[in-house]
């Protein structure tokens, strides 16, 4: 199974694409769509679409998982990031892929095990989980892994299938994981 993340935003997109045998996780690829701050938003939305067709083009993904829009004091951040989502969502469907959605706390739960885990547990699970030496950069990529890997983990046909989505022997707890400087 061929599982590309998106996590979605009005300056940076970040992406990743997993592959499982349903036992160890590959990473495809992974990396952020930026648009200039001098860029216009439309443009920027245009920029963020064209560049996702091409990817899941690329990567012929078997569907697309998604970060779910969250909760923002910030009404205009809110909206611009709705914008984004939609038209990464838009990019998914015009490629006839299946899109699924899933709130921080989901991802979160999914990768590390706790729906209240630090961003930099997060990233070093993904890290571990993938094989990595180290973690996805920029920040907005290895969220987008996390986001695809939530999906893998999440994904019931795989499991109606008799595939054990489980992660790879050498992770660790993420109650293990201290970030550097603590």
């Amino acid at each position: 199974m061929r599982v590309f993340g998106i996590d979605p935003g009005s300056e940076r997109t970040g992406y990743g694409c997993v592959e499982t045998d349903g036992s160890r996780h590959r990473i495809v690829v992974c990396g952020a769509i930026v648009a200039s701050t001098r860029t216009s938003f439309p443009d920027r939305l245009a920029q963020i679409h064209r560049r996702l067709t091409t990817l899941l083009e690329e990567c012929r993904p078997d569907c697309v998982a998604i970060e779910n829009l969250f909760h923002s004091v910030n009404v205009r951040s809110a909206l611009k990031l709705g914008h984004a989502r939609g038209v990464a969502m838009l990019a998914a469907v015009e490629a006839g892929l299946p899109v699924l959605e899933y709130t921080p706390a989901e991802i979160k739960r999914a990768v590390v095990g706790y729906g209240r885990a630090e961003k930099a547990q997060v990233q070093h699970m993904v890290k571990l989980l993938l094989g990595l030496t180290a973690v996805p950069s920029p920040h907005d990529a290895a969220d987008a892994l996390a986001v695809a890997i939530c999906h893998v983990h999440s994904a019931l046909p795989a499991r109606a299938a008799g595939l054990a989505v489980a992660p790879r022997s050498k992770a660790t707890s993420w109650r293990a994981y201290r970030p550097a400087g603590r």
